[in-house]
């Protein structure tokens, strides 16, 4: 596993202490889920701003439009 350092506000680790206490987790814990959820959102706004023109292109504009398509499968 890689260390990894950083620079936060004051505040941001105070914020983070009283979640870590409530939480029962280490700040470590708290930060390195955190930065996945950030990395695995990210990953689906890529995703979604390269899928949808390819969806609209084919008449999938709705959330009803792809569960036909699937459904078609």
């Amino acid at each position: 596993m890689v260390t990894l350092t950083l620079r936060i506000p004051d505040s941001l680790d105070k914020e983070l202490d009283r979640q870590s206490t409530a939480s029962r987790l280490s700040k470590s814990d708290l930060v390195r889920e955190a930065l996945q959820r950030y990395l695995r959102v990210e990953r689906f706004r890529t995703l979604r701003s390269k899928l949808v023109p390819r969806a609209q292109a084919q008449g999938i504009n709705t959330d009803e439009d792809v569960f036909r398509a699937l459904d078609e499968l």
